[in-house]
């Protein structure tokens, strides 16, 4: 098995400002109606690229998306990036969204599942991929779930405190080849930014464990090189993210996402 380990600095992202924004979010959507196909804001206007495809605004089994006009299941085939299936919208509770597409040859099914909504607990996303003309070493499948409410709590303690003792953030996946599973912790800095510690480990399968070794035995620093780049890119991309977002809260943080739903 090998294992890889890199540790970045980044900007906080207020939890009070997060949490308001999804429920402000969430509220719009379930305020939301349906007509002609388009989806409507409580104000009137629609939100831009999400059309009803099949089946009741927010009922389990709708399909959303945009110049689509049949779902992957009418066609017995996989659908087009741009649609989904609701799978279930309870906004106190669960919200789970499925889509099935087509790229390149590959056949993906990913689903995204995110717990109590409102005040967001956990979010957990599934990857299943085939190409149906191929045999296994053509399937992978992928899971990952965040644990909101362990992340926060890990970022409460002191400075001085050892990490949690659990990952918030795991990730695992399969291949004939080979597995993989990467964890992220955060710990709170002394100036107040957070100090995100990711951990890759891969290992190779059954009696694949000895070529993927003496593989990874070759590779290991092009590999290393590699884990250390993408997670020092991550980190960028989260700070221009956060330098997007609209320092505002109340009536006017809602106002700002319902602009941001309904803009071109």
């Amino acid at each position: 098995m090998a294992r890889f380990e890199h540790t970045v600095t980044v900007a906080a992202l207020d939890r009070h400002w997060f949490e308001e924004a999804a429920g402000h979010a969430v509220d719009l959507f379930d305020a939301s109606r349906e007509q002609d196909g388009a989806i409507l804001l409580p104000d009137g206007r629609p939100i831009h690229g999400l059309r009803l495809l099949k089946g009741r605004h927010l009922q389990s089994g709708a399909w959303y998306g945009e110049n689509v006009t049949e779902s992957p299941e009418e066609k017995g085939a996989v659908g087009t990036p741009e649609a989904a299936v609701l799978r279930e919208w309870r906004p106190s509770r669960t919200v789970e969204v499925e889509s099935r597409v087509a790229e390149e040859g590959m056949s993906l099914r990913v689903g995204v599942r995110l717990r109590e909504p409102r005040t967001p607990k956990a979010l957990e996303v599934s990857l299943d991929g085939h190409n149906p003309a191929g045999g296994s070493l053509y399937r992978f499948s992928g899971r990952a779930k965040a644990d909101l409410h362990a992340w926060w709590a890990a970022l409460e303690k002191p400075s001085s405190a050892p990490p949690a003792a659990r990952a918030p953030v795991v990730g695992t996946a399969k291949h004939r080849l080979g597995k993989a599973r990467l964890t992220v912790t955060p710990r709170p800095a002394e100036d107040g930014t957070w100090r995100v510690s990711v951990v890759l480990s891969v290992r190779g399968r059954w009696l694949l464990r000895p070529v993927a070794a003496v593989g990874l035995l070759f590779a290991r620093r092009p590999v290393e090189r590699g884990f250390r780049e993408g997670v020092d890119s991550a980190a960028e991309e989260w700070a221009e993210l956060l330098a997007e977002l609209p320092s505002l809260h109340g009536e006017a943080l809602r106002a700002e996402i319902a602009d941001a739903l309904t803009t071109p």
